[in-house]
């Protein structure tokens, strides 16, 4: 063992410094930047994402519509709602209108009838 050298600090640190390089060059053979495909794979990726984007893009804007559609519909139901409202107030005041007419052709009649009934009975005084 007389040719057992202990490795000194300076040593260790050659060692650490080419074992770190030596795994910098292993990772880096891996990148994938290295890798020929990478750029054809990243590209699908993109392209898998834009499409992803256009049918979300399309199913909000068909949501949007069909929302617009629902309150369009509710819109036109209240309006029907509101003008059957507003028929109906006006066949209830033509009704009441109609029934004071009545009366007040049935008061007429019996005032007419009254006045006839006085009117014969002065006649019939008068002849006595």
């Amino acid at each position: 063992m007389r040719g057992f050298k202990e490795k000194g600090f300076n040593d260790r640190l050659q060692d650490q410094a080419k074992a770190r390089q030596a795994l910098l060059d292993r990772v880096r053979a891996k990148a994938p930047q290295n890798d020929p495909e990478f750029a054809a794979r990243q590209a699908e990726r993109v392209r898998i994402a834009q499409e992803r984007d256009a049918r979300n893009a399309a199913r909000e804007a068909e949501k949007a519509a069909e929302r617009q559609r629902e309150l369009d519909r509710k819109a036109a139901e209240e309006a029907a709602r509101l003008e059957a409202v507003r028929l109906e107030a006006e066949e209830r005041e033509k009704a009441k209108r109609e029934e004071a007419d009545k009366l007040v052709q049935l008061l007429a009649d019996q005032k007419a009838a009254r006045d006839a009934r006085y009117a014969a009975r002065k006649q019939r005084q008068k002849k006595r």
